[in-house]
């Protein structure tokens, strides 16, 4: 009886605990979704439901813009990325050479470096080198702090990689580029495809160091809503970024279930 007791109200706890966590993690997302919602303009007490914003939220051509702008910044960044974090995470893997551990090393730099100390270093780069600050600087700015993310996590994936599948491709005839292309990219690609979401959303979400390389005409949706904070975020921005969210869950869904497809499949 006092195990069934003890039994219960463990199982009573875990439930506590765990309804705390969620609600902890996702009631401030609810609140942006349900102001999208508010009648008021100032948007600081709920006053009534509404869905104009929505409407609004497109005639917004200056939020549109940079919602457009981070997609792109944060696609061209991505794309970068992934090229030069895939190919060094897989030269880290293959080969050995003098000076492997310090550039081992200096990719944990861009993650572990405060951001406004990038963001600084970035700007005075790109004087130096008198590259204008517009999109380009903030594609390259992006890139250069999502390729060690990409690094470490197609880097996961190749750690219980078989290089005697390689070879045995090769003794069948298969140059480096076939293996490389038919054989080692197909396997780890789902780290590929990891690490592009993660640099992706690094992109969509960055404010300091986009603050530090952007021009006036390449604003990103973080620098907008920061700029909107000073008189008051109104409901327009509420409602684009419960689209982003909703789409954001959407994605997520269809990725799991593709990978417990995956893993289902694997299993038969």
């Amino acid at each position: 009886m006092k195990n069934k007791k003890k039994f219960n109200l463990e199982t009573l706890s875990a439930r506590f605990f765990s309804a705390f966590v969620y609600v902890f993690l996702y009631a401030p997302i609810l609140i942006v979704i349900l102001f999208s919602f508010n009648t008021s303009r100032r948007n600081i007490t709920f006053e009534g439901f509404t869905v104009s914003w929505y409407g609004e939220m497109v005639r917004n051509s200056g939020l549109l813009e940079s919602f457009v702008n981070t997609l792109v910044v944060a696609s061209c960044s991505t794309a970068i990325a992934v090229v030069i974090g895939t190919l060094t995470a897989i030269a880290m893997f293959r080969y050995k050479f003098k000076g492997k551990g310090v550039i081992d090393s200096l990719l944990y730099i861009p993650v572990v470096i405060p951001e406004i100390v990038l963001g600084i270093s970035l700007l005075a780069s790109f004087a130096i080198a008198s590259v204008p600050l517009g999109r380009i600087s903030l594609v390259i700015a992006h890139a250069t702090f999502s390729i060690p993310f990409v690094v470490f996590t197609v880097r996961a994936r190749l750690s219980g990689y078989d290089r005697s599948i390689e070879e045995a491709a090769m003794d069948l005839g298969a140059n480096r580029i076939q293996v490389l292309t038919g054989i080692t990219i197909p396997i780890i690609f789902p780290g590929i495809v990891s690490g592009a979401v993660l640099a992706f959303t690094l992109s969509i979400d960055d404010f300091i160091i986009s603050f530090f390389t952007t021009g006036a005409s390449s604003i990103t949706f973080p620098l907008k809503v920061m700029e909107s904070v000073r008189s008051g975020i109104r409901p327009d921005v509420y409602a684009l970024s419960s689209i982003i969210m909703l789409a954001t869950f959407i994605i997520v869904i269809i990725s799991q279930s593709a990978a417990y497809r995956s893993k289902k499949s694997g299993k038969d």
